[in-house]
């Protein structure tokens, strides 16, 4: 029995629903989660080995076996590679004497790849020990590199800190905020406790009441209405309910969550705190992507100091009954887990997989209980509609999107960073404003979301014509749509997917080696029309997001970028088909050692 190991679990109370705190600090402690570990934490919460392991396979960030004394993840999202990807990680390789997926022979370095860690405005960047390195070049890794290996710690490394809470004593980072726009609601000027005071003459219902005049949606991208999710809650029977802020930020080119959590953290705390109260909830959870870990001292510093304000705790603001107090739960690297459902499981100590649903999260939830899920953006702009009021909040953006919102805007273009807009703002408008010049397309809400063209330009950001969670990726002339755009988002979600679904799981690698083929100059006519249904497929037959869009960048490019798909056919050759059966069946031969005998 490893005693360290059962100050972790009893920290935890030994409660199985821990079981993701309980890895996370034991692979925090020993860069690995050994064997025997494993069996100690399945017999203390009275589980079997296997349930905990199948946990662990699930999420990116934990490990069976050591990982090096300096775990470095590079980002290989498709804004790294627009910057420079390549250069950095043959830099890295280079220094550090092995390859991605490996660690040195001496032990001191491990080299993985990783999704994007909220850092497309400054790229390439990589995550070392928990610690975030931005704007990478080779000349940076090899000093990087050089110094771990002479035995530096990797908080030395950092000479230099970003603006605002990203320099304060708690944070200490390299990673700058770029706010580029303030708009009239999030970046506008705050004072702590304003909303929540008013709440004072405010029932629950007529706090719901107020969110819904707002007609404010959520700003996860699906738009559904604020207000009514609360509602629904609110009605239902059991009246142990849960709050929960969606913090995994895991969609490529998002970064919006990032700089609120930095600078308006207790706006965000305040914004739980009202959802709490309206739909009667006595427990917040922060559900915070791993990747952003190194914030976890400043946002545990803001509830401290929320807490000492009575703005949570026991009868908030003097509001006799109203108890409410927030906890932080870290993911461990899994984009799925951005899914409401799956982010539940992911609380709840399992893998992150979606569930089937009816019945819904607000019917049935966390630990089984009614719960609503809101992220980051929505919470903290229900603050500003509480202070102003819904008349006010509907007077910017435009009839059916109301308010301001706020844009990650980074690729091909002179000024990435964080934009609050008004809804209604055209694209060609946000070209200009961040100084984008001979754009091609523009990734509208990630890969998710859908791909547009010229012709497009003019189409209005908002909920009735353009929605987006927030997201906005330029994709230069300069770029190949397909190969540097498309098959970057395509391997993203082979990356990323759960596996639950057999089109998620067939289909996107069926779906990655036609674009090879057509990118290796042996495309048909037949592939494309077999791309095209293949991705309507996977729209139709998986039961959660990440499946139903996961062939949106090759379906949104075959409408806008036809003619690039047609000029990689081969003239003359429309439905050609072969077959090498030596070929086919080499790889698995090789694996297992034997010699491909096709004739027997």
């Amino acid at each position: 029995m490893d005693s360290k190991v059962n100050v972790i679990i009893e920290k935890y109370s030994k409660r199985a629903e821990r079981l993701m705190d309980i890895l996370l600090d034991v692979q925090q402690m020993y860069s690995y989660i050994p064997k025997n570990v494993i069996t100690q934490i399945a017999d203390e919460l009275f589980m079997s080995v296997v349930d905990v392991e199948q946990t662990m396979s699930f999420y990116h960030f934990f490990s069976k076996v050591p990982r090096g004394k300096n775990t470095i993840y590079l980002n290989n999202s498709v804004v790294s590679c627009m910057n420079g990807h390549s250069y950095v990680a043959k830099a890295f390789e280079a220094a550090s004497g092995c390859r991605f997926g490996e660690v040195s022979r001496d032990g001191a370095i491990g080299l993985f790849h990783t999704a994007c860690i909220g850092m497309s405005d400054q790229e390439p960047a990589a995550i070392i020990n928990g610690t975030v390195f931005t704007k990478l070049s080779p000349a940076k890794v090899y000093e990087i590199v050089g110094a771990l290996k002479k035995g530096a710690e990797v908080s030395s490394l950092v000479t230099s800190f970003g603006d605002g809470a990203n320099n304060s004593p708690h944070m200490k980072t390299m990673i700058k905020n770029n706010i580029k726009l303030k708009g009239q609601v999030l970046f506008s000027q705050y004072s702590t406790g304003t909303a929540l005071n008013k709440l004072k003459l405010m029932s629950a219902d007529q706090v719901i009441d107020e969110v819904k005049a707002s007609n404010m949606r959520g700003r996860g991208g699906a738009g559904f209405p604020t207000g009514m999710k609360w509602d629904f809650c609110k009605r239902s029977k059991d009246t142990e309910r849960y709050l929960i802020c969606n913090a995994d930020e895991g969609e490529p080119g998002t970064f919006k969550d990032r700089v609120l959590l930095t600078e308006y953290p207790a706006l965000l705390f305040e914004g739980m705190a009202i959802a709490g109260y309206a739909i009667s909830a006595k427990e917040g959870i922060l559900y915070l992507r791993y990747e952003y870990k190194y914030m976890r001292e400043h946002l545990e510093n803001t509830l401290t100091e929320l807490r000492n304000k009575n703005l949570l705790g026991d009868n908030i603001s003097g509001i006799n009954g109203f108890n409410f107090d927030i906890r932080i739960q870290f993911g461990a690297g899994a984009y799925v887990c951005g899914e409401e459902s799956a982010l539940i499981e992911s609380a709840e100590g399992k893998r992150g997989e979606p569930r089937n649903r009816p019945p819904f999260p607000v019917q049935k939830g966390y630990l089984g209980k009614p719960t609503v899920i809101n992220n980051v953006e929505s919470l903290c702009t229900v603050v500003k509609v509480i202070e102003k009021g819904a008349d006010w909040y509907k007077t910017l953006g435009t009839k059916d999107s109301t308010g301001s919102k706020l844009l990650c805007i980074s690729g091909d273009c002179k000024n990435p960073g964080v934009y609050e807009i008004d809804w209604g703002m055209s694209v060609a408008e946000m070209l200009e404003m961040v100084g984008a010049e001979n754009t091609q397309a523009v990734v509208v809400g990630g890969p998710s979301g859908k791909i547009i063209a010229q012709n497009e330009f003019n189409r209005k950001i908002a909920y009735e014509d353009l929605p987006t969670g927030g997201a906005m990726i330029v994709v230069g002339n300069q770029r190949d749509i397909i190969k540097d755009v498309v098959m970057n988002f395509i391997e993203f979600f082979i990356g990323e997917s759960c596996g639950s679904c057999v089109p998620c799981r067939a289909l996107t690698i069926a779906l990655k080696h036609k674009l090879e083929k057509l990118l290796e100059g042996r495309g048909v006519e037949k592939d494309l029309v077999e791309l095209e249904h293949w991705g309507k497929l996977m729209k139709l037959l998986n039961r959660c997001g990440l499946g139903q869009t996961a062939a949106n960048p090759i379906l949104s490019t075959m409408e806008n970028f036809r003619e690039d798909y047609n000029k990689l056919l081969q003239e003359g050759k429309i439905n050609e088909f072969t077959f090498n059966l030596a070929e086919s069946v080499k790889e698995s031969c090789d694996y297992v050692g034997r010699k491909a005998d096709i004739h027997h």
